[in-house]
């Protein structure tokens, strides 16, 4: 099956199977391999991009289901001259990882969550990052990078 969806601002179109993931399609056709592939059940959260705006988990979506969005990677996160987005300065700021495994998940779904909810506690910062699993830092940072990020988006 033929898919044409914008991927990091860029029209494209990709051939693949119609039991192909999102993942998959986005890691070993268009090589855009920041996005993880952890669990293979949805349960870790490496594999978060953004589909149409909103933090979705590409293991659990299939490629076809992606025909027409807009797919945004953490590759495709950045603004085109290298300039990190405020989420991302925020989690090299803040210390908000450690091996790095879980970082874009992580950072695209906090940037869903401060969209959603500009104004979240550090509880509710927790408790909406909780589909997102961190092996290595214990959260403190990551929550601490969120709430940082959480205010310079309300600023941009």
């Amino acid at each position: 099956m033929q898919v044409q969806f914008t991927v990091n601002g860029r029209a494209l179109s990709v051939d693949v199977p119609p039991n192909t993931l999102l993942v998959h399609a986005l890691r070993e056709q268009l090589a855009l391999t920041g996005t993880h592939v952890g669990c293979d059940t949805s349960q870790c959260g490496a594999c978060t991009v953004l589909v149409n705006g909103d933090a979705v988990k590409s293991c659990a979506m299939l490629a076809v289901q992606a025909q027409g969005a807009e797919v945004t990677t953490i590759e495709g996160l950045a603004a085109a001259d290298g300039t990190l987005h405020p989420m991302q300065a925020a989690f090299k700021e803040c210390h908000g990882l450690q091996c790095g495994f879980c970082t874009p998940g992580m950072v695209l779904s906090a940037v869903d969550l401060c969209r959603n909810h500009p104004d979240a506690s550090e509880e509710e910062i927790r408790e909406l990052l909780e589909g997102n699993i961190c092996r290595c830092t214990g959260y403190q940072n990551i929550v601490r990078a969120v709430q940082t990020g959480q205010k310079a988006m309300a600023c941009a």
